[in-house]
């Protein structure tokens, strides 16, 4: 698996991956010009939509309509560590759910593959390598 990215202007920031751009950009008060969500941005994204794909697997394989369902992600700031220190994904359930499913779809929601990494995180390494 590799990714390309690019710098095609101001503080953007773009990946190429699969046949896909993902733009970034950083907001304004960071001298970006707010073009496109900011890497962190796509971070938070990435653990959210991960879990709401495990939700709606989860109410597929039952029958269950996901008419009416969301998922919303909150982050906390740590001041002292200077980072995101809680995150809490909230699955907003329509009236009359199945109440036998509340508890599962919460455990469907933890299988997701970005929360684990986050528990177990890979090593990063960082090189640089001449043309």
């Amino acid at each position: 698996m590799e990714m390309r990215i690019d710098f095609p202007g101001g503080k953007r920031v773009d990946a190429a991956y699969k046949g896909f751009v993902i733009r970034t950009d950083q907001p304004q008060a960071s001298g970006g010009a707010n073009s496109a969500p900011s890497p962190f941005d796509l971070f938070l994204a990435s653990l959210g939509t991960c879990s709401g794909y495990y939700v709606l697997t989860f109410l597929e394989r039952r029958g269950i309509p996901a008419t009416g369902v969301s998922l919303a992600l909150s982050a906390t700031w740590d001041e002292t560590a200077h980072r995101v220190g809680k995150v809490e994904i909230r699955i907003c359930l329509p009236k009359g759910f199945p109440d036998e499913y509340v508890e599962a779809s919460v455990r469907a929601a933890g299988q997701c593959a970005v929360k684990a990494h986050l528990e177990s995180s890979p090593s990063v390494s960082i090189v640089a390598e001449r043309a």
